[in-house]
């Protein structure tokens, strides 16, 4: 089997435990429209491809930042578009999601630090 791209390609279980996500997770990202397959067997089931895998990542890698669908589905097209070279306002776009992805991770690495803490004062050295 060969995908749209002339890679091979791998059925949802394998994405699945390439990924480290559940065969749900991907189906719901299919539904959406934020990893449509690259191609199905004569018997109907998904089959996807390398490119779908990296895919995959990138909404992994959004995904703890709380970036929404419609924010995901528009970064995974602006990284798709940037191959020809990307637009001014593409590249706005992609300067204001770098700066939310920013600001999210400094929230993220603050919690921490409050989780840090009271581990230490539960372990009586707070």
């Amino acid at each position: 089997m060969t995908a749209r791209t002339g890679t091979s390609t791998m059925h949802i279980g394998e994405l699945a435990e390439r990924t480290g996500l559940s065969l749900r997770t991907i189906r719901h990202y299919d539904d959406v429209g934020l990893l449509p397959a690259a191609a199905r067997t004569d018997g109907g089931f998904r089959v996807y491809s390398e490119d779908d895998v990296e895919r995959l990542m990138v909404i992994k890698q959004m995904k703890p930042l709380g970036f929404s669908l419609e924010e995901m589905a528009d970064i995974l097209e602006l990284f798709s578009s940037q191959e020809a070279g990307p637009s001014a306002d593409a590249q706005a776009r992609l300067t204001a999601y770098q700066e939310k992805a920013v600001a999210e991770r400094a929230k993220m690495a603050r919690n921490l630090a409050q989780a840090d803490l009271l581990i230490e004062r539960l372990s009586g050295r707070g």
